[in-house]
């Protein structure tokens, strides 16, 4: 498609540029083959240009459809349409029931999350975030797996896919790590079964199995997942409908706190050998009259597990009047802190915001197939972490390796007096032995500088400037020092 201007022409080009750049460097070719991704030695041949293509040859191409301006159905009507395969080519590749692009995400993510723990402060917080997204397919009826879902966004049931994913974050950076593309637990909200004649030995058929898992069976498969192959986490953030006393207890067996909001309803907890609702909690410690965001906070167990948890009473900023409660299983978290940590939740709901209104995910494809639907969600989960990867080189302070590390070094053991006294010194050494000549406005300037200076920098290179000839020192009637120019 030819780009409306010349400045859309030259960003697209630079785009994929970097993303060519990434992708080697994020060696996902290696991936992809680790991934069951490939075709070994038999190659995809181009029914349109006679050329044979390579899984990562075809995975490529489709990962920068996005940000061509127009779908694939529309490149391959194009004048354009010579540089690329047949359209069942890429139907073929997408529907593959033996690729595994769930596993792909994961180790994708690992790399690239490893890389960015590597730039960053051993101790700075990082956190695993857990939330779903409704896909909508309103106009579908033969969709495999296809479900009535609740979009809690618009209060109604439609017809689509319940997008669980789990993501990680820094407080800067936010990665997604995996995904699973539910459909509905119970089998008369389905309006199709998945496809009996997939071989049972394959990921296809695993990944329908997984996709009518109930929600936090789905989301605990997920975090150990997360955890199995090394990414660093120490809390699990998570809205109302996750933060409940049954799932809270089964994240704190993996070895991992939750911070998350709690639903204003009849949960119970044990506090000074009683039991009380949120709404008993809040009577004695949300005092609504304080001023700032912070109206209390309070340590209590949980009903039936014991669990010690700590309750933040936070003032909800669209209605003053009301509050919002957080609870932490790190009960040695101050409240400012919980609250600060718990706001990095809102980079999953960014997340979403990107895929689906500039990424295009659930209408970039429209399959019928559920292969296709895992697979065109890992191109988007993609691109979004080739671009974070992207932003963060673009971003990130460089060095220049170990000579900036060494200089780095000698900088920092210098303490500013004496750094201030040898660089007077050497100045002072060039004016006395002529290697440095100073012309009038070069000395008026300095001589300005050294007279706005504070009384204790200008004792630091009083001597220096006594040297150089540049100070008298005779008193005068003021107490003050002449400067000779």
């Amino acid at each position: 498609m030819i780009p409306q201007n010349a400045a859309n022409e030259n960003t697209h080009s630079e785009l994929n540029v970097g993303f060519i750049v990434s992708i080697k460097e994020l060696q996902i070719s290696a991936l992809l083959n680790q991934c069951g991704i490939r075709k070994d030695s038999r190659k995809i041949k181009g029914e349109l240009s006679g050329e044979k293509r390579t899984a990562f040859e075809i995975f490529q191409f489709l990962l920068l459809m996005a940000f061509q301006g127009c779908n694939l159905y529309r490149f391959l009507g194009s004048k354009k349409q010579d540089i690329a395969c047949s359209k069942s080519t890429y139907h073929r590749f997408l529907s593959n029931e033996h690729y595994n692009w769930k596993r792909f995400i994961l180790l994708l993510a690992a790399r690239v999350i490893i890389f960015f723990d590597s730039l960053t402060n051993p101790g700075r917080f990082k956190a695993l975030v857990l939330d779903d997204s409704v896909i909508a397919r309103k106009r579908s009826k033969v969709v495999e797996l296809l479900a009535f879902i609740y979009d809690h966004v618009i209060g109604k049931t439609v017809r689509g896919f319940n997008l669980l994913m789990l993501g990680w974050t820094d407080g800067f950076s936010f990665i997604p790590v995996a995904f699973n593309m539910l459909s509905s637990a119970r089998q008369e909200k389905r309006f199709r079964e998945a496809n009996s004649k997939i071989d049972r030995r394959t990921n296809g058929y695993k990944a329908r199995k997984a996709a009518i898992m109930q929600k936090p069976d789905a989301a605990i498969a997920m975090i150990e997942s997360a955890l199995s192959v090394g990414i660093p986490a120490e809390h699990i953030l998570m809205d109302t409908w996750f933060t409940n006393e049954p799932f809270i207890k089964r994240i704190l067996d993996l070895g991992v706190d939750v911070i998350g909001m709690l639903k204003n309803n009849k949960q119970m907890y044990h506090f000074n050998g009683g039991l009380y609702n949120l709404d008993n909690l809040a009577s004695y410690f949300a005092r609504m009259n304080t001023p700032g965001d912070i109206l209390g906070s309070v340590t209590v167990k949980t009903r039936h597990e014991a669990i010690p948890v700590r309750l933040v009473f936070v003032r909800n900023r669209n209605k003053r009047s009301e509050y919002i409660i957080i609870l932490s299983t790190d009960c040695t978290l101050s409240d400012a802190e919980i609250i600060r940590r718990y706001g990095y939740r809102w980079t999953i709901e960014c997340c979403f915001k990107v895929c689906k209104s500039l990424l295009k995910l659930g209408k970039e494809f429209q399959p019928v197939n559920y292969d296709t639907t895992i697979s065109s969600t890992a191109l988007v989960l993609t691109r979004y972490i080739i671009l974070e990867w992207l932003r963060r080189k673009n971003s990130d302070p460089h060095s220049l390796g170990e000579l900036f590390f060494l200089c780095y070094d000698d900088v920092r053991d210098i303490e500013l007096v004496d750094a201030l006294e040898q660089l007077i010194a050497i100045m002072t050494d060039g004016l006395v032995n002529g290697t440095i000549h100073m012309d009038e406005s070069i000395r008026k300037a300095l001589l300005d500088w050294y007279i706005s200076q504070p009384a204790f920098i200008r004792c630091i290179c009083q001597k220096q400037m006594e040297n150089a000839g540049l100070l008298d020192t005779t008193e005068q009637n003021n107490d003050e020092m002449s400067i000779v120019v």
